[in-house]
């Protein structure tokens, strides 16, 4: 290999050079150039977005997969398929696993038992469940968790590269003051024109300009951490959708849940009862249409867990408008399909469940979620 021997004695001398000024710097034995007031005030915030930035990505990454030991893996898996080039597999979620085991467990129990059945109810909501948790996963990577590492890993890798190289800048700037001074200072105690005096001089002024070009390249750098901010402003804004959908999602599963063990209970508890397990949950809370004709019907002392048409009839008690937050499908006939942003027509009738509204739209009616609303004045 052919090394430059110069050259590299050169920048040897030149970082030696640097390292004294640096130590007297600190040790009060020579003067330092201050940078503008502007340009500091720019490098105080940039280093505050930095290690905010930091602190947010990690605690987010924390709160989206909290085993330490499974994000530590997920990571590392993360970063050989990066390296690879590969797209990384989906894993499945910690309750889409907990509801294969249930699904499982169930037919080695008997899916015709009252316990089998409600394993299997139970097993099919988890997996749901898992199922928005893992898209809510996806979506806070793409909307969030990318771009506050990509500025990590970008950006802020060229800013702290300009930085550094303006701190050599100025090093170079105030070793050349050091020099003219003392070539000045030797001048006069000789009486005689001096060419060291000159050419410290000529050395100051480059310095001087490559100072002024560097320091203004880093500010143009730093003033675009107010962009920075406004797109992890929108990024934010997109995280705490993907949130509210997810809980959103979360409790409506949980309310048709807790409707299908209660079903279970009153036919489990009926004592002429020809079915004594549980409704299929896929058919009863997640398939369009009406319920089949020998379907168990709740005790005249129950409240009845769904809305019919015949019950839409009854006197409304307050009609309201309403936008619609997100998409909802009907899980069967008493229910109505939703857009969102769209508005429609809503009122309540005595006896409902109090999670639930009867929706206008048009000639459609039905049943319609309140979490998925924003009742209007």
């Amino acid at each position: 290999m052919d090394f430059n021997v110069k050259k590299l004695a050169s920048d040897a001398g030149v970082f030696f050079t640097r390292a004294v000024q640096f130590t007297e710097e600190k040790l009060g034995q020579a003067e330092k150039t201050e940078l503008d007031a502007h340009l500091e005030n720019l490098i105080t915030r940039a280093d505050g977005t930095k290690n905010w930035t930091e602190k947010i990505l990690r605690q987010t990454e924390v709160l989206l997969q909290p085993n330490p030991i499974d994000h530590t893996g997920a990571r590392i898996e993360e970063f050989i398929y990066d390296k690879l080039d590969k797209k990384l597999p989906s894993r499945g979620t910690n309750a889409e696993l907990l509801g294969q085991y249930m699904l499982e467990a169930a037919n080695e129990f008997g899916p015709g038992t009252p316990y089998g059945s409600t394993l299997i109810t139970v097993g099919e909501y988890q997996k749901r469940l898992g199922s928005a948790e893992r898209e809510l996963l996806h979506t806070s990577a793409t909307t969030f968790l990318t771009p506050l590492r990509n500025f990590l890993e970008g950006d802020w890798r060229t800013i702290s590269k300009e930085r550094r190289l303006l701190e050599n800048r100025r090093l170079d700037l105030d070793i050349c003051k050091a020099r003219l001074k003392k070539a000045k200072q030797a001048e006069a105690k000789a009486a005689l024109l001096s060419e060291e005096a000159d050419k410290a001089e000529h050395e100051l002024r480059v310095a001087q300009t490559e100072f002024d070009r560097q320091a203004e390249v880093t500010r143009l750098l730093l003033e675009g951490i107010s962009s920075t901010h406004l797109n992890h402003l929108r990024c934010l804004h997109d995280f705490a959708e993907a949130q509210a959908t997810y809980y959103a999602q979360c409790h409506h599963y949980m309310q048709d849940l807790q409707r299908e063990l209660n079903r279970c209970a009153n036919a489990v508890s009926a004592p002429l009862s020809s079915a004594a397990v549980c409704p299929d949950p896929i058919s009863s809370a997640f398939l369009s249409g009406p319920p089949s004709p020998g379907a168990t019907v709740s005790s005249s002392g129950q409240r009845p867990s769904t809305l019919t048409m015949e019950q839409s009839q009854l006197p409304v008690t307050g009609t309201r408008k309403a936008k619609v937050l997100y998409d909802y499908d009907a899980h069967d006939a008493s229910e109505l399909s939703l857009l969102a942003d769209e508005l429609i027509t809503v009122y309540t009738v005595p006896g409902m469940d109090p999670d639930w509204l009867v929706g206008e739209r048009g000639n459609e009616k039905g049943k319609v979620p309140v979490t998925y609303l924003e009742l209007l004045s």
